[in-house]
């Protein structure tokens, strides 16, 4: 990949640069020689040659200091908001105007261009943007093991119990490393991807194949609880998940039951080269977190 455009050492911010796919992405451009800024609420710990600007998409005042001098940003919507189009589309035409010209938007799979969110956000890229790249990811394989995205991956009703409205629906689970490896080229390609990436990864699995690899890496039974779409809500409401986000949560483990997610791509081999993570290998490297 190349992190030169025009001549030039590109400066990238990071939105959530802190977060999950934002750390790995920001490793990678640094080591690919552009200039990096983090933008989070929280200070990260400073590193030589990457700069850090306190970001809040709710506040307006943070937003100048974060786009200063940047010619290409990595977007990642405000947390557990249904809509985040309001928040997002006054920092994209500020930066439009400020000159930065290539985007990439971390949206997902459930979500298709123009629709409500996170979706015309998509389509306002596609149509404004010089250079864009949406991605739209399954439902990450992280989920399972870092508790504060538990409710990505199913309430965890027990011990050993996995709960959700999925039924025998299937989802092409994606390692959030696999993503971070696509937004890195989307962001330092020579040429721009414009385009949207629809990334999984190897295989479809239910909730009930999941719980399988688990009982077998883990070595103790863990079960997949098939749950209503009202016991889902309120599980979800008392796990601390505002009520409409849960209702939001819930539509999309239907739309998982309905046959939505039952789906692989190519698109970590043909971006990046390199085959996707399969959740077996993911499951084994942190068996710990499930004991």
């Amino acid at each position: 990949m190349s992190a030169r455009a025009g001549g030039g050492r590109p400066r990238i911010l990071v939105v959530g640069g802190t977060g999950t796919t934002g750390r790995a992405i920001a490793a990678r451009i640094e080591a690919a020689g552009a200039r990096v800024r983090l933008a989070s609420r929280t200070a990260p710990a400073p590193r030589e040659g990457v700069e850090h600007a306190r970001f809040d998409w709710a506040d307006p005042a943070t937003h100048e200091e974060a786009l200063r001098g940047i010619d290409r940003a990595y977007l990642l919507a405000p947390a557990m908001v249904e809509d985040p189009a309001p928040l997002m589309m006054p920092f994209i035409e500020r930066a439009l105007a400020g000159g930065a010209r290539r985007f990439v938007l971390l949206s997902a799979s459930a979500v298709p261009e123009g629709s409500p969110g996170l979706g015309a956000v998509h389509r306002a890229l596609r149509e404004r943007a010089p250079e864009w790249t949406v991605l739209q990811p399954s439902w990450f394989m992280q989920n399972f093991i870092n508790p504060r995205h538990h409710h990505g991956a199913g309430i965890i009703a027990g011990p050993g119990e996995l709960a959700t409205a999925t039924g025998g629906g299937r989802v092409g689970f994606v390692d959030a490393d696999d993503v971070a490896e696509v937004a890195a080229r989307a962001l330092l390609d020579e040429a721009p991807h414009n385009t949207s990436h629809v990334i999984t990864g190897p295989e479809a699995l239910s909730y009930d194949d999941v719980a399988a690899i688990l009982t077998e890496v883990v070595g103790r039974p863990i079960r997949h609880v098939h749950v209503g779409e009202g016991e889902a809500r309120a599980r979800l409401v008392k796990a601390g998940v505002p009520a409409p986000y849960a209702a939001f949560l819930v539509r999309l483990d239907l739309a998982i039951r309905d046959g939505a997610e039952d789906r692989t791509t190519d698109t970590v081999q043909r971006v990046t080269g390199r085959a996707p993570r399969a959740f077996r290998d993911l499951a084994r490297a942190h068996a710990h977190a499930f004991r």
